[in-house]
């Protein structure tokens, strides 16, 4: 017996779609909003250098840990509930950031802006899952949700640049409330509601355990990445395992668990949530040569350096659409995201011809190439997620993708930086007669070397500079290898994986039928309880509930 077709998003919900972009392009610009604040920050608040780091991580390190607490929260209290709590939330913290008086102050409203990013970033992607029925509205929802995250990212420094040439370092922050003040008065209207009927109180010590083991993980990955050999961090990365451990030890036994183990024996799932993770490692782990590559080999200003970063943006526009498209008209999923990564792996192999003095579009042609090629992974991915996974999970789906994400792009600095790191160094030719305590300053990062080469008045300062972008750019070409090498891998994972993982053909294969089936049965009343599935893996008392509004 055939099912009834899903119900198709109106010219309603594609408006909602627009309204859920608005939180979603402001927390990824968060990410990176402060790049050029940092300067006026510190001759106003006069921060240490510790607080300085503290400034910049604070947010990222919370909004990461929390991630799973907050999906698996929006699934039980509603997700356009939590969406709007979080949004006032995020409006109200980012005006008391703007108007900070001291260091602490900052650091805690960026904690407190954590929290709130938490929240949404999650839920918006949870109401997507809810809003399209139709598995190919929803492809192309999904596709537009991961170009606006990635436009969001690149969107933000140069946001801070236009701000800043004309008002206080406060106005990155307080550029965020009257957006966050439309979310929150357009949803009601525009989003409907969506929840399930959750067995149990929530559950505390899980909450605080995913907490305590996300934190340190992530701290001791990018203490690792930037200071190289650290036991401190080594030690933080094991603590957070081990509390990783209990955690999933007790979701393992919970009656109401916040993740559902289960999803992970299903390989679509499992195989989704890697390539993204491996996806953002590449992405992010390398975005750190090509600010190098602009701002200090080529001299770029930052302001100049961000618009040129905002140019592979729009191909990754184009992209993602394209992709969804392609896989609406049949192409398998898995071979899309295997050749995401394949056109990836021509960019990053592609990097390997570019010199220090070479013409800037060889870099934008490379850089559109393996972030075009990854956007593909990350959209088809984040569909295939939301597909696995129970309706009434979708928040806590969410959530894991999104925190596998943050592992991923946390190690690929970690693992990428420290191959560079380690090829300039070996590379590096230091010139006889400068001082023993500058040599060791050069010898650390290329910023190092540029800034003692400035300081030494010369030859000795020309041979060291250009020994230095040299030195640089092998560590690139040995970054760039290693990532080529991982997308080769990635792409055999994901024809292994995700093979006959097709959203718009098959039933979902956590709830063993359509995953369009979350709102009103056929002769049930919007809103009302559809029946238990055969097969759930959380039985009849975890049901999808969707409200029209």
């Amino acid at each position: 017996m055939n099912e009834p077709s899903p119900p198709l998003a109106g010219r309603r919900e594609w408006i909602g779609l627009a309204v859920l972009l608005l939180p979603l392009l402001l927390v990824s610009m968060d990410v990176s909003v402060l790049y050029f604040a940092v300067p006026f920050i510190s001759a106003d608040l006069a921060p240490t250098a510790t607080q300085q780091l503290w400034i910049f991580d604070i947010y990222g390190f919370v909004l990461a840990g929390l991630l799973i607490t907050m999906g698996a929260l929006g699934d039980r209290i509603g997700r356009r509930r939590l969406l709007m709590i979080g949004a006032a939330a995020f409006g109200l913290t980012s005006a008391a950031a703007a108007y900070a008086g001291s260091a602490e102050a900052l650091i805690a409203t960026r904690a407190l802006l954590g929290i709130g990013g938490a929240t949404l970033m999650p839920s918006t992607l949870a109401l997507i899952r809810n809003m399209f029925h139709d598995a190919k509205q929803r492809a192309t929802a999904i596709a537009i949700w991961t170009a606006a995250l990635t436009f969001g990212v690149a969107l933000g420094p140069i946001l801070s640049g236009l701000l800043l040439e004309h008002f206080w370092w406060g106005s990155v922050f307080l550029i965020n409330v009257p957006f966050m003040l439309l979310l929150v008065a357009l949803a009601p209207l525009l989003v409907p509601e969506s929840h399930r009927v959750a067995v149990g109180r929530f559950d505390l010590v899980g909450a605080a355990l995913s907490l305590a083991a996300v934190l340190p993980v992530i701290w001791g990955v990018k203490e690792f990445a930037a200071e190289g050999d650290s036991r401190l961090a080594g030690a933080a990365i094991v603590i957070g395992l081990a509390v990783g451990a209990v955690f999933l030890h007790r979701q393992r036994f919970s009656p109401d668990p916040m993740i559902d183990l289960a999803l992970f024996r299903g390989r679509a799932f499992s195989g989704a949530v890697a390539v993204n993770m491996l996806a953002m490692f590449a992405l992010i782990g390398f975005a750190i040569f090509t600010t190098q590559l602009l701002q200090t080999v080529w001299g770029m200003s930052p302001l100049e350096a961000a618009l040129w970063s905002l140019v592979p943006s729009i191909g990754v526009g184009a992209v993602a659409p394209i992709a969804a498209g392609l896989a609406q008209r049949g192409v398998p999923r898995g071979r899309l995201v295997a050749g995401g990564f394949l056109i990836a792996l021509t960019g990053f192999a592609a990097l390997t011809a570019v010199a220090a003095d070479s013409p800037l579009w060889t870099l934008m042609v490379c850089a559109a190439l393996y972030a075009c090629g990854l956007v593909v992974v990350m959209s088809l991915s984040t569909e295939l997620i939301l597909w696995a996974a129970p309706p009434e999970r979708a928040g806590a789906a969410s959530a894991l993708s999104e925190t596998a994400a943050e592992f991923g792009g946390a190690l690929g600095m970690a693992v990428l930086g420290s191959i560079g790191t380690a090829v300039f160094r070996a590379h590096l030719d230091v010139p006889a007669g400068l001082p023993a305590e500058a040599a060791d300053a050069a010898r650390e990062t290329l910023a190092g070397a540029a800034v003692v080469a400035s300081g030494t008045p010369g030859p000795v300062g020309e041979a060291l500079f250009a020994s230095a972008r040299t030195a640089f750019m092998s560590g690139l070409h040995a970054a760039a290898i290693a990532a080529a090498v991982l997308m080769a891998l990635a792409a055999a994972l994901a024809l292994l994986t995700l093979r006959g993982s097709e959203p718009d053909r098959a039933a979902s294969p956590a709830t063993g039928h359509s995953p369009e089936s979350t709102g009103a049965e056929p002769g049930r009343p919007a809103g009302s309880v559809p029946s238990p599935a055969p097969g759930s893996a959380v039985g009849a008392a975890a049901q999808d509930t969707t409200a029209a509004v």
